[in-house]
């Protein structure tokens, strides 16, 4: 597979999961259910988000000392804490619907703006993870190092604020 071939797939890809994902939170209808173990499920996305920040940083510090082998290791080990999250997210969603932020005052505009641009950043990660692993797995290793760097700090941002979000959520919605 060609670059553009791999830019154009990771594309199409990242577009149908956004498209997926838009759906499913703000035009679905929530299933209300009797489920109240989904409840917990906000803490347990939490975890998975702080889990693959930490891959993500191990998967970096690897590369930068020349382990690829570890690196790689890191990376899938990422992935799947991320693909984990993003099932339990679905989940929690599909039960439970949107929470509310209904706090008050500084502590909602910082809310807001670090939910904001988690959500913005989280759309531009789909297809750049994608490519990044299209392009290590069909070895096109120039391309990835070009991307990976873009890659890596995007889903780290994006991993750490989807925490503070829960955070926000847990601790200051009053």
């Amino acid at each position: 597979m060609s670059i553009k071939g791999v830019v154009k797939l990771s594309f199409a890809l990242g577009a149908i999961v956004i498209a997926f994902l838009f759906w499913w939170i703000y035009f679905r209808e929530v299933n209300q259910s009797t489920f109240t173990w989904t409840i917990h499920l906000p803490l347990v996305n939490a975890i998975l988000n702080t889990i693959t920040a930490t891959l993500l940083c191990l998967g970096y510090l690897a590369i930068k000392n020349g382990n690829k082998e570890k690196h790689k290791k890191f990376m899938l080990a990422a992935t799947a804490t991320s693909a984990c999250f993003l099932i339990s997210y679905l989940v929690y969603h599909y039960f439970q619907g949107d929470t509310k932020f209904l706090a008050k005052g500084l502590i909602r505009y910082l809310y807001f703006f670090i939910l904001i641009s988690h959500i913005l950043l989280s759309i531009v990660q789909v297809p750049l993870i994608l490519m990044t692993l299209l392009f290590a797995f069909t070895q096109k290793f120039n391309a990835h190092k070009k991307i990976a760097p873009w890659t890596f700090w995007i889903w780290l941002y994006v991993s750490v604020t989807g925490v503070l979000v829960f955070i926000f959520l847990k601790y200051f919605n009053i």
